[in-house]
């Protein structure tokens, strides 16, 4: 028990460690070869990972169907299974198989979910006793939590990467405005769906989107890939900032049912003296000028996407006088722990000040980022430019 619950084998990569891990295993338990088998849940089968060990007529590459064998029982039952004496051949799943006699399997469970097989085999017939059982799934539990481990890093990284390949790797250089934008992955609770886009539509008009997707992970930033994508599309076709969310909405409860996200769809005329924006759910943007302080736009906020909620979404003009600067940011950015999210938003509107985007920007996240961030945290900001004299 010691050599399997032995914390040095916390400090090893995840592959070296597994490895390890069935080589004292084979030892303990005095066992010809052990394997781990992991389920791969789009194939239906469970795939070899990790061997000790080997016996005359073992493979490589062992992959065997989820319901055959003794692995596929174990994967059902959620059971450990021990066969003393078997057939030569009757014992799929082992890198062995051919030349294996005895048996023993138990399930690598993770929360509610069994995600492999740990087994071990011998060339001759012989009993396992209750003990060996109990090392064997203490094994397995270590496997998973290494596994798991691993697989949590990897999905990070994985939503960290389409995450950024879907924002704009540089916002455009439209006419009338300077823009500017932020990006931060939280800490605590990793990369989710938050995510901004700004593009020219073919009739002068300017988009601009800010959203959040429900959730964290990669399956968050992969939805959040699909709206970002859906919404291009129905802004080509609608001129109306409701209708194109309205659309969206639709597409959500329809293909990505059970999926929740907030945002903001505004839009901009060739002149920039205004805005037409519809609110699906999201915080509201702040709007600052020269001859008024910031402010948080009353404006009517209508049910996040995804949920029915029965009502027409509504669109609301807004004017944008030369000088203004209108904020746009996702929930990271004022909420806190233990704090009422009015502190954040009255924090938030304290500083923003006129200015170019690139300095709002910057002051906003100096002021109220000072700490690696508890979520993710999309920001954006659009500044009028002064119409210049002749």
């Amino acid at each position: 028990m010691e050599a399997v619950v032995d914390a040095s084998l916390s400090q090893m990569e995840v592959g070296h460690m597994l490895t390890e891990l069935l080589d004292r295993v084979r030892r303990i338990l005095q066992v010809d070869v052990a394997t781990l088998l992991q389920l791969d849940a789009h194939a239906q089968q469970l795939v070899q990972v990790a061997v000790s060990g080997s016996v005359h007529g073992g493979g490589v590459d062992v992959r065997v169907p989820v319901g055959q064998g003794t692995a596929g029982r174990v994967l059902r039952d959620r059971l450990p299974v021990v066969v003393e004496q078997a057939e030569p051949g009757e014992l799929p799943g082992l890198a062995s198989a051919s030349a294996l006699r005895s048996l023993l399997a138990v399930p690598m469970i993770a929360g509610t979910d069994v995600i492999g097989v740990l087994q071990v085999g011998g060339s001759r017939p012989r009993k396992f006793s209750s003990d060996d059982i109990g090392l064997l799934q203490l094994a397995a539990d270590r496997a998973t939590q290494a596994t798991q481990a691993r697989l949590s890093h990897l999905d990070r990284a994985a939503a960290l990467a389409l995450q950024r390949s879907l924002l704009p790797p540089r916002l455009p250089t439209v006419p009338g405005v300077d823009l500017a934008a932020r990006y931060l992955p939280g800490h605590d609770t990793g990369v989710g769906g938050d995510w901004y886009d700004i593009f020219s539509l073919p009739s002068g008009w300017l988009g601009v989107v800010i959203g959040d997707v429900a959730g964290h992970g990669l399956h968050a930033a992969v939805v959040m890939g699909r709206l970002r994508s859906a919404l291009r599309a129905y802004a080509l076709e609608c001129a109306d900032p409701a209708e194109v969310l309205t659309r969206l909405d639709r597409k959500i409860r329809h293909f990505e049912a059970g999926h929740l996200a907030t945002a903001i769809y505004a839009m901009l005329p060739p002149g920039r003296d205004c805005v037409h924006l519809s609110v699906a759910g999201h915080p509201p943007p702040v709007l600052v000028s020269r001859d008024r302080p910031a402010e948080l736009l009353s404006l009517p906020v209508d049910h996040p996407l995804g949920f029915d909620g029965g009502r027409s979404r509504r669109t609301t003009v807004i004017d944008f006088p030369d000088g203004a600067v209108l904020l746009c940011y996702t929930d990271g950015l004022v909420e806190r722990r233990g704090e009422l999210i009015d502190t954040g938003l009255d924090r938030l509107r304290a500083a923003v000040e006129p200015g170019p985007a690139e300095t709002v920007c910057s002051t906003v996240m100096t002021k109220l980022v000072n700490r690696e961030p508890i979520d993710d945290i999309a920001l954006l900001t659009i500044h009028r430019q002064p119409e210049q004299a002749d």
